[in-house]
């Protein structure tokens, strides 16, 4: 999507009649803090952190806290043909994983009033977790493949004398318990076929898979997202600590780059499909829902024309109590409520503003809206006028 250098920030639209009731999570990708928005698109609650940036968070129903914490320095700036990512430093892990998009360094939990009551430490953790009922939590994790995968893996490229890493990365499927130990581990470059997930031909070589979203679904399958692959899947774990069955994969053409794949009640998986490279057409990103028994789908929402919604990376997308659907088109900050029309009934842009790979930005990874009675905001105190100077530093109030 373009936009005009002087777009307005804050709450742009809003149907009360026919948006679904609630506050809104978000933080930007690299900021130091979480903020909960009223429908009204004002601050009513916050997160700081001083001493990591912000990735991605969610919040629990004791009203904790989960956020993926990364390094507080900013990733290296983007670079040019003639100094690549691995020509500043080709070493390896950890030092490799600075250059992999979606870098986290660890799990942290933060009360209501921002004190860190768990923390989990992993260099290697990225993109996306989950807390589950039982306390544990599930995440991603950058692994060295071997190398006789690495050479099975079909597609990629690398420019001409371009420095690489020591080994392609691909991704496991970790699970921590409450004390931070792991209790269960999928190789998912493993269980993945390269015959049926080949990388796209524009994206480089360093990494496989890079998974970016992770949720376990009802029947206890894991569901994820694989963007350099354009590939959606459910694995089930193996009961005798193996590798696990690939159990149900979906892709091109009709995926292109996608992000966050979630399970709705309905059975089918909701998923952003970015569209960054797609087959024979133009960019452009769409929601669609897939049934995973026959592989039809719909599209839940596009652009008119379609190029006008567009993200090429990060993004999200999740079903509300009330059947709408809450979209973070990521690249341009906005959050944007859709009803069963595909009508926008609620349209809010960040800004807040971070850096990213040397440049100014307000990208979003993923939002999700709370209704009212959710129990992590019971007898809470959500009040705009108590974020009074930060809701008008960045202009969300008059």
């Amino acid at each position: 999507m373009g936009w005009p250098i002087h777009r307005p920030n804050g709450l742009t639209h809003h149907n009360p009649a026919r948006s679904s009731k609630g506050y809104t999570l978000m933080c930007g990708t690299g900021a130091r803090d979480a903020a909960l928005i009223d429908m009204q698109g004002r601050v009513v609650h916050r997160w700081r952190v001083d001493d990591r940036r912000l990735f991605n968070v969610e919040l629990l129903p004791n009203g904790n806290l989960l956020a993926m914490v990364a390094p507080g320095d900013p990733p290296p700036p983007r670079t040019g043909e003639e100094v690549t990512r691995f020509s500043l430093d080709p070493g390896g892990p950890p030092d490799i994983f600075n250059f992999l998009g979606g870098r986290g360094n660890g799990l942290r939990e933060l009360d209501w009033d921002g004190n860190v009551v768990w923390e989990y430490d992993n260099l290697g953790i990225h993109h996306d977790f989950h807390r589950l009922e039982n306390g544990h939590t599930i995440s991603l994790e950058w692994v060295p493949t071997t190398k006789d995968v690495e050479e099975s893996v079909i597609g990629g490229g690398h420019l001409p004398d371009q420095p690489m890493p020591p080994n392609m990365m691909g991704d496991d499927i970790i699970e921590i318990d409450a004390a931070g130990n792991e209790v269960s581990r999928i190789n998912l470059w493993r269980v993945l076929s390269p015959d049926d997930a080949p990388i796209c031909p524009l994206e480089n070589r360093w990494e496989w898979t890079h998974v970016n979203s992770i949720e376990r679904i009802p029947d206890g399958g894991l569901l994820f997202s694989s963007r350099n692959t354009s590939t959606i899947g459910i694995v089930d774990p193996a009961d005798d600590g193996g590798p696990g069955r690939l159990r149900w994969r979906f892709g091109q053409p009709e995926l292109s780059h996608q992000h966050h794949a979630t399970w709705l009640p309905n059975g089918r998986i909701l998923v952003y499909d970015n569209g960054m490279h797609r087959l024979q057409d133009l960019c452009y990103s769409r929601i669609l829902a897939i049934d995973p028994q026959t592989d039809a789908f719909d599209v839940v929402y596009q652009g008119e024309p379609r190029e006008q919604f567009f993200s090429a990376h990060i993004s999200g997308v999740s079903q509300l109590t009330n059947g709408n659907y809450l979209v973070t088109e990521g690249a341009a900050g906005r959050l944007f409520e859709i009803d069963s029309q595909s009508t926008v009934v609620w349209e809010w842009v960040s800004p807040f503003q971070v850096t990213q790979r040397g440049d100014i930005c307000n990208w979003v990874f993923r939002a999700w809206r709370y209704d009212a009675d959710y129990p992590g905001l019971t007898g809470r105190e959500l009040n705009p006028d108590r974020h009074i100077d930060f809701n008008r530093l960045h202009g969300l109030v008059d």
